[in-house]
């Protein structure tokens, strides 16, 4: 790798430890920046030069540079060591009887609901690194280890999800004599009408419950609406409610960034802004915190597509150490496993957390799978560059766009490439801020919508409208202010009113998607394009009805009589048009 000048981008200086390290010290204020990440394209030279702090100081910037230009860089993907937090083999003394601690839970459970397992035992030390804590869950000839978590107060959690109707049984283990070798019986009934389960990976590029039932990702994100205060947050599930969204893309930590300035009302560590945090010991506040949140998400219907790590970061959570991470992964998984409703992302542009290494990735991504009986959807998303989609534990492709304008083009190609659901779940969003990736009109964000859709794929939405108290529905929820919702809205309706729930590309056309079943039933989207009339080839002996869609005005329109072989039929001359074909 060649050395760094003043030319080189501050994104490459900043992903390399000794270069992080020499800005952090000399200029905190940069480093610290909620703007930061915004900065990352503009050459170091630059930066430096426009830098408050250094405004008057041409030697202290030339003194700076001069320490960057002399480093050796190093490779980007270095492994860091990992550093496991000793955990005592024996928690309590051998005086403590064994499975002596009360235990308390339900005799009867429902398939597709948690069962829970509360212990009372010892919380000496600090139970969150010091106890060991699972439990074996059975039924007929199946298995499952589930982990257990400490709650605070002397309290610690086995959550499973049933995954059948039957009886259970299950045994603990610890290292807590006192949570050793408890065990227990309960008969788990059919599931409720509303429960259809998890959502799984289905034909291959697609989607659907347990039950069977298709789901169609229509998604939004809202990053720390969990972090905005009682009010906002409630106004942000009634905005869920009334919307056409059944997924909302978030974080477990807080994030500091544009708009983004707030301090969140409680922490998910032991601590304080003041006096720092005890990245081994989680606040089990802020927790129930988020279950609750993530609870009224499942009633309303939505997927919480829960974020683990991102770069946004002044508190320190972006830059634990190896062993930290590990430790809060595992929690994270044990606490909201249970949940039907959650897809675990790894990571939110995990390529600007530098001090991860693809290693650290795939430990993760082990940790959750360990740590979840029920293999909830797992995946990770980028900002410069692709994760390996190919890899085995990711189960679908989380995209950020690659290109400024080309977004949800590209559905084609990245289904071929890698075999699997492609959810874009960010191809900027619908606002009016001064970011490329956050001033889209709601017309393009619903052509991006729509032309993922037809080309197979699924398409996010997210809205950063300017609002004098910076509540942008992107970062911190609120209501949804934009054109584009009701349409995205429409969009869904046309969906699962197609055969089978979900589309399938179709060939056949040189200049526009189509999609659906050959010969029974097409979507076609013109898009950009605005045709006054279109002229089909089909089957003399296939009869087909047919409707023009207006996808902005929301309007459908059945032309009147029947066509087949070759026939014109007249169009509106205006953009974001399609034409559903329909087999009598």
């Amino acid at each position: 790798m060649a050395t760094f000048t003043a030319q080189t981008p501050l994104f490459d200086v900043m992903r390399d430890p000794a270069g992080h390290e020499i800005l952090a010290s000399h200029v905190p204020d940069l480093a610290a920046n909620p703007l930061l990440h915004t900065l990352y394209h503009y050459q170091l030279g630059l930066i430096l030069g426009t830098e408050e702090s250094l405004r008057n100081d041409p030697q202290k910037r030339a003194e700076i540079l001069a320490k960057i230009e002399a480093l050796d860089p190093v490779p980007a993907g270095q492994d860091r060591s990992v550093r496991d937090i000793e955990r005592p083999s024996g928690y309590e003394p051998d005086s403590v009887e064994t499975g002596s601690a009360a235990a308390e839970y339900p005799a009867e459970a429902r398939k597709w609901q948690r069962f829970e397992l509360t212990l009372q035992g010892s919380s000496h030390g600090n139970p969150f690194t010091d106890v060991d804590l699972h439990a074996t869950f059975s039924s007929g000839d199946r298995t499952l280890r589930v982990p257990g978590f400490y709650d605070g107060n002397g309290t610690y959690r086995i959550r499973l999800l049933v995954p059948a109707e039957g009886g259970w049984s299950f045994t603990t283990e610890s290292n807590a004599r006192s949570l050793d070798q408890i065990t227990g019986s309960f008969t788990a009934a059919g599931t409720e009408p509303a429960s259809r389960g998890v959502v799984r990976v289905a034909d291959k590029f697609h989607f659907a419950y347990d039950d069977g039932t298709p789901y169609l990702p229509v998604g939004t994100t809202s990053y720390v609406w969990t972090h905005q205060g009682n009010e906002l947050e409630e106004q942000t599930l009634a905005s869920l409610k009334s919307g056409p969204f059944n997924k909302m893309r978030m974080c477990v930590f807080p994030k500091s960034y544009l708009f983004n300035e707030n301090e969140p009302g409680i922490y998910p560590y032991e601590g304080s802004l003041q006096e720092g945090f005890d990245y081994t010991r989680p606040n089990p506040a802020y927790y129930h915190h988020l279950e609750r949140r993530i609870s009224q998400l499942e009633e309303l219907g939505v997927e919480a597509d829960l974020i683990l790590f991102h770069a946004y970061d002044r508190w320190g959570f972006s830059t634990m150490n190896a062993a930290a991470d590990d430790l809060y992964v595992k929690y994270v998984t044990a606490r909201l496993a249970s949940h039907r409703n959650i897809w675990w992302s790894l990571a939110n542009e995990y390529d600007l957390m530098f001090e991860k290494t693809t290693e650290d990735w795939e430990r993760f991504a082990a940790i959750v799978q360990e740590n979840d009986p029920n293999q909830h959807l797992l995946s990770i998303h980028n900002c410069r560059e692709f994760y390996d989609h190919s890899r085995p534990w990711v189960t679908h492709c989380s995209i950020q766009r690659r290109d400024i304008y080309k977004t949800a083009e590209m559905t084609t190609e990245w289904r071929e490439q890698y075999g699997k659901p492609v959810v874009i779940d960010e191809c900027a969003y619908e606002g009016n801020i001064d970011q490329g990736w956050g001033n889209i009109t709601g017309e393009e964000m619903t052509r991006r919508f729509w032309e993922g859709a037809i080309r197979g794929g699924y398409v996010g939405h997210g809205e950063t409208y300017v609002h004098p108290e910076d509540i942008l529905w992107w970062a911190k929820g609120g209501e949804l202010r934009g054109t584009s919702p009701d349409r995205i809205g429409f969009l869904r309706r046309i969906l699962e009113e197609s055969p089978g729930g979900h589309l399938e590309p179709l060939r056949g056309h040189w200049d526009v998607p189509s999609a659906g079943i050959k010969d029974r039933y097409e979507l076609i989207y013109f898009g950009f394009n605005q045709p006054t009339y279109r002229r089909f080839v089909k089957p003399q002996d296939q009869t087909f009805e047919i409707d023009v869609i207006d996808t902005w005005n929301m309007t459908v329109e059945t032309l009147p009589g029947t066509f087949s072989g070759r026939f014109r039929i007249e169009l509106p001359g205006r953009q974001f048009v399609a034409v559903r074909l329909r087999a009598v």
